[in-house]
């Protein structure tokens, strides 16, 4: 039968503290003690095991890395961490893992060794770029281009890559003998873990050039000045970032990086944005709000009239369709919606005061406007 899973076994996850450990331990304890159940002390073992596992740092990250297996090696039962049949944590040097990140590089070191023959080893891609550009708020709408100048690692032209003069020869690493990889043994709680790692010769190739290309001196890259025009799309946001595939660094036997272009666009004096929708807000003098009129509106394809109702308050929002940002892919452009904000004047000729005066007695209201 398996094992149950220790942190069931608590009722505690494994983010769980020493004290929460502890708690549940107690409480539970006390629940299953042989002498409230007949003498059956299977349940209360297997608490004490999980507790005597949980409860220590260094048994618990053995056991989260490598569940039961970690104390497979006692062949008595009980506590699989402890005695001198199982893996006792306190008597182990922890210190030879500690430089290659602990018990997490034991299991990769594992797996590593397991099923990798001879294969070579793959070089690693060539080094990703960053770069940013700023545009402006009509640029991000209707898409723009943008011409990059930047120093990067390009294939060197001369060997083509590979590092050799061009009419020598290119041997095989006798290091790695052509693998592109070494392995080493090491000792661990597992046992013998074969590790592989690059080799430090031909830097994962499997090769070396007899004698080193004059132009690249064996890199089989140059660094080169690039310039590179990259299109930015319509409906672009500020803070987003453009892939560039294999615009990156060079690598002498593998692809180039990619180049991260982050885009910023600047803010409009009057128009706001979110996601496709633009809005913006115009004022409109109260004769106009009160009889209604016509009134040109700034959007990013230019002056739009808009028609004001009679009667329009304070406040109202109108809708220019498909006048706002199109979507990522020419997808259909969202709207403008305009807040209207109604002006009072403030300064009034006697003759406007008069006018005012006789438009509110005709509303049952007499009032003085000085």
């Amino acid at each position: 039968m398996a094992k149950r899973d220790y942190y069931d076994i608590l009722g505690v996850s494994k983010s769980a503290t020493a004290d929460e450990v502890k708690r549940a331990y107690r409480k539970l304890a006390k629940e299953h003690h042989p002498d409230k159940h007949g003498g059956d002390d299977s349940q209360f073992k297997e608490l004490s095991e999980a507790y005597e596992v949980l409860k220590d740092p260094q048994k618990k990250a053995a056991y989260d890395q490598f569940g039961h297996a970690a104390g497979a090696q006692n062949p008595g039962g009980g506590n699989p961490f402890g005695g001198a049949g199982g893996f006792n944590s306190e008597g182990f040097d922890f210190s030879q893992f500690q430089g290659a990140g602990g018990f997490g590089d034991i299991f990769d070191m594992f797996f590593q060794g397991q099923g990798g023959g001879g294969r070579r080893q793959q070089p690693a891609k060539g080094a990703d770029l960053e770069a940013s550009v700023t545009i402006d708020f009509k640029e991000a709408v209707f898409g723009a281009e943008r011409t990059l100048n930047f120093n990067v690692d390009e294939r060197c032209d001369r060997c083509e890559g590979s590092g050799a003069e061009p009419g020598t020869h290119v041997a095989v690493c006798d290091t790695c003998k052509g693998q592109g990889q070494v392995t080493r043994v090491q000792q661990t709680i597992l046992g013998a873990v074969r590790q592989a790692s690059v080799c430090p010769t031909c830097h994962g190739d499997g090769k070396i050039p007899e004698e080193k290309c004059s132009k690249c001196r064996g890199a089989g890259t140059v660094k080169e000045t690039k310039e590179l025009t990259v299109k930015i799309p319509a409906g672009i946001d500020n803070g987003s970032t453009i892939r560039l595939s294999g615009q990156g660094a060079a690598h002498k036997s593998a692809p180039s990086g990619d180049l991260y272009v982050h885009v910023r666009v600047k803010a409009h004096p009057k128009l706001k944005r979110s996601g496709q929708t633009i809005s913006s807000t115009i004022a409109i003098p109260m004769i106009e709000a009160t009889l209604g009129g016509e009134v040109a509106v700034d959007t990013v394809d230019g002056a739009v009239k808009l028609k004001i109702p009679a009667g329009t308050q304070s406040n109202k929002v109108f809708r220019l369709s498909e006048r706002g940002v199109p979507g990522i892919g020419g997808r259909k452009r969202g709207d403008h919606l305009v807040t209207v904000a109604v002006e009072t004047p403030t300064k009034l000729s006697a003759k406007q005061k008069a006018l005012l005066e006789e438009f509110a007695a005709e509303g049952g209201k007499k009032r003085k406007f000085w």
